[in-house]
């Protein structure tokens, strides 16, 4: 683990996963390492009346209903999309639900406009077929055939990125559960490629990517539809925060605060843009920014760092709001004056009335944009 800059799930949560498989009495299908109901545990963590040993705590965040959907799917012989829009942890899910399903999630394929068909087929290492001709030997499996042989779970992240000539590809891998080698003799029947019981795929969409390489109507038949909204509860939205706060503190052995009033001011702030870019007439009105959870994580991470560095290892509100400035503006002179705007209307009165630490936010955030402009 300390060797890895990020370990997958099914590493880091390799003792919990064991512990769970020794105690898992329940049915599983086709080669699940774990049953639907110790899938749908392991994810969103334990209960007092689930009855176990040891409490296992909560990785992902939200409704109930999503994750047993997802797993249901998994169950069946149809694919897997979660779609929503970014920084809604579409692909965090994909991961824990392979880590826990098969142990191994680690098997993807990222979805850009580069992707060939032979990052989800095959391809052929040259010096070997220069040597001893096209063989099983000389081809290099995808990761999308590499689960298919192991009937495990293969990944897709950002499928509506992908090409509509890589998009058909998947659809046949989808509906006949085999890939046809041409290349090689098919006497001995080396040129088909069979799915093992337990190959499924998982698929990532994200929302406000539609047009630029919308699924047709063939692939989506092929896929259930998992949508995972927003994070707009506040209680909630604080949870996941904390949890990947936390993670970041042990990654970098920082001894560090959050003081839960800085956590509360910057919950606040994102559900105060949000709010803004909801009522905006136009784009222009709007950050270029989602405001998603992962974002809100980024502007916290950034800023801990920051004091951990160069500040006096405390977290202050002038350093978080320097962090979310920094982070949101990303267009100039449109975002610099959403912010500004904010600022001003917003957080300044907030501070005359409410005082605690968003006076010190207002001027962090004032120095931030001065800075930029």
């Amino acid at each position: 683990m300390s060797d890895l800059l990020r370990a997958p799930a099914e590493i880091k949560y390799a003792e919990e996963l064991d512990w769970l498989e020794s105690v898992d009495d329940g049915p599983k299908p086709f080669t699940w390492r774990l049953s639907p109901k110790m899938v749908r545990l392991f994810v969103l963590g334990s209960e007092r009346a689930d009855g176990l040993e040891r409490e296992i705590a909560p990785k992902w965040f939200g409704d109930r209903s999503f994750v047993e959907r997802s797993i249901v799917t998994l169950a069946s012989d149809r694919g897997l999309l979660l779609i929503g829009d970014p920084g809604t942890g579409k692909s965090w899910l994909a991961e824990l639900l392979s880590a826990a399903i098969c142990r191994n999630s680690t098997m993807v394929v990222q979805g850009t406009a580069g992707t060939t068909e032979d990052h989800i087929k095959y391809s052929w290492n040259v010096s070997q077929v220069i040597a001893a001709g096209q063989s099983r030997a000389s081809m290099i499996p995808s990761p999308i055939m590499t689960a298919m042989e192991a009937g495990a779970i293969g990944r897709f992240e950002e499928l509506t990125r992908a090409t509509s000539d890589v998009q058909d590809a998947l659809i046949s891998i989808l509906s006949e559960k085999y890939i046809s080698v041409p290349e090689l003799d098919g006497d001995d029947g080396e040129n088909i490629v069979f799915a093992k019981p337990g190959f499924s795929v998982i698929a990532t969409a994200n929302s406000r990517d539609r047009g630029v390489n919308d699924l047709s109507s063939a692939l989506k038949r092929r896929f259930n539809f998992v949508r995972i909204p927003v994070v707009t509860n506040k209680k909630s939205e604080a949870e996941i925060v904390r949890f990947r706060t936390e993670e970041l503190l042990r990654r970098h052995s920082i001894d560090l605060d959050v003081p839960p009033t800085l956590l509360d001011v910057l919950l606040q702030s994102f559900a105060d843009l949000r709010a803004s870019a909801a009522a905006a007439g136009s784009d222009d009105e709007k950050l270029e920014s989602a405001l998603s959870t992962a974002e809100q994580i980024g502007v916290l991470e950034d800023a801990i760092l920051h004091s951990t560095f160069f500040g006096e290892r405390t977290l202050t509100a002038h350093t978080l709001a320097g962090s979310l400035v920094g982070s949101l503006a990303r267009r100039e002179p449109e975002d610099l004056a959403i912010l500004n705007k904010y600022l001003h209307g917003v957080v300044e009165p907030r501070s005359k009335e409410h005082g605690g630490d968003w006076p010190e936010f207002l001027q962090g955030g004032r120095d931030a944009i001065a800075t930029l402009s």
